[in-house]
């Protein structure tokens, strides 16, 4: 088992490599899957010592492979990303035995410090003053959903439950500030 061996699992192909890429320029052996089968397989073959998981995806979501993951080494030490950030997912993530949780957008640096700080609490960690705003939350949404349907306006405003030119309305306006 490599010191710094990771298995990345995301069904993003683009961010996968890219990420699997800036992981790997800091040292990190990586291994990527496409999503939680093919992430079992790999872990069985390399067994890493660190994992980066995506919370949503096809078949098996990230909360299932965390369990399966820690089945395989109990001393895995697993991040879990998303795009589709809540209070009640990365409870679950946390109790099933992941040492971080991280918002997506995330890069590489981020995740390399979490995982440098295992499951260790941050006491001196900033509270913000004040959330994001309704708006800065719904454009956010917005964007997560348009990539998960590949831009396609349509789906996208099908799946949000909205009218397709309300979305377009709404995409035309520039992203509101945090």
């Amino acid at each position: 088992m490599d010191s710094l061996s990771l298995l990345l699992v995301d069904d993003d192909d683009v961010f996968r490599t890219v990420l699997a890429r800036a992981l790997a320029k800091r040292a990190y052996t990586v291994s990527a899957a496409a999503n939680a089968e093919e992430a079992i397989l790999l872990a069985r073959e390399c067994l890493p010592r660190f994992a980066v998981v995506d919370l949503k995806m096809p078949g098996s979501s990230g909360l299932s492979l965390i369990k399966d993951l820690l089945a395989l080494d109990a001393e895995m030490r697993i991040v879990m990303l998303t795009g589709y950030a809540s209070i009640a997912t990365a409870v679950e993530a946390i109790k099933l035995g992941a040492a971080y949780y991280l918002a997506k957008p995330v890069d590489a640096d981020q995740i390399v410090a979490a995982l440098a700080r295992g499951g260790e609490g941050d006491a001196s960690l900033a509270v913000p003053d004040d959330p994001p705003s309704l708006k800065r939350v719904e454009w956010e949404h917005i964007q997560t959903a348009l990539a998960e349907h590949q831009g396609n306006i349509s789906e996208t405003a099908r799946a949000l439950k909205m009218h397709r030119r309300t979305l377009q309305r709404k995409l035309m306006k520039r992203p509101v500030k945090q």
